[in-house]
């Protein structure tokens, strides 16, 4: 029995351009500036030296906004850059300059899971306070309620499967009482690497034949008493299975 759902939020929950096109040039285009002016802030002074410690050299300040830059032009998946797009991004959420997106249907059905017992859980590349930002300032109100954990790269990279077995163990449930829902392959492969319950969310383009996962549109594709049977199983001999269509 499905008792958790952990899911992702970049082209699961959210939509890929919001984070792209909104949230990425937002953080990029006030980094410098901000660091600037926060530096001996106790948040901003932590993320300096955090930079510093990965880089293995001595920067200044503005080798640090530098390599900071550098880092955001690589997407890179860094816990200090991740941090501290958390803490611009906290300043638009409160201005009104951002409002996080999220699909209706996802919405919808996060409430449902949740009214039927199901616990609920993010885990995202994005840092937990910008999670958490996102899921607070929605047009549907304050989500944050909704969920019971957060998780982000502190945990582990998304494509190993040793993060998953952090998550479950965080959880204390049993791995195959637990759904993962993602947009990214490798993502879903890791996760069912340690036993979870998978679900690809493809929201653009068509579902892929030939995959050992079950594909769904969006979340109204996601029926739990099905997924009990083991429809989600990686299925050896690379069928997949496909809702929506």
């Amino acid at each position: 029995m499905i008792k958790a759902i952990v899911t992702d939020i970049e082209g699961t929950t959210s939509s890929l351009s919001f984070v792209k096109e909104l949230l990425f040039p937002y953080a990029r285009e006030r980094l410098a500036g901000f660091v600037r002016d926060h530096h001996e802030d106790l948040g901003v002074k932590e993320v300096v030296e955090e930079v510093r410690r990965l880089s293995a050299n001595t920067l200044d300040l503005e080798g640090v906004i530098s390599q900071l830059l550098e880092w955001s032009d690589q997407d890179r998946k860094i816990s200090p850059l991740k941090t501290l797009q958390g803490m611009i991004w906290q300043e638009g959420y409160e201005s009104g300059d951002i409002q996080g997106h999220l699909y209706e249907d996802a919405v919808a059905k996060l409430r449902e899971w949740k009214n039927q017992g199901v616990t609920l859980y993010v885990f995202s590349s994005g840092s937990v306070p910008a999670q958490k930002l996102l899921f607070g300032h929605t047009a549907f109100g304050d989500l944050t309620p909704l969920f019971s954990g957060f998780f982000d790269t502190r945990t582990g990279s998304k494509k190993a499967s040793d993060s998953y077995g952090r998550i479950v163990d965080s959880i204390g449930l049993k791995p195959r009482e637990v759904l993962f829902l993602s947009d990214i392959e490798e993502e879903l492969e890791a996760a069912a690497l340690a036993g979870m319950n998978v679900v690809w969310v493809v929201r653009e383009g068509r579902p892929i034949t030939g995959m050992p996962y079950l594909q769904v549109r969006d979340f109204r594709g996601i029926d739990l008493e099905r997924l009990q049977s083991g429809c989600s199983v990686p299925d050896p001999r690379g069928t997949g299975n496909q809702e929506g269509e």
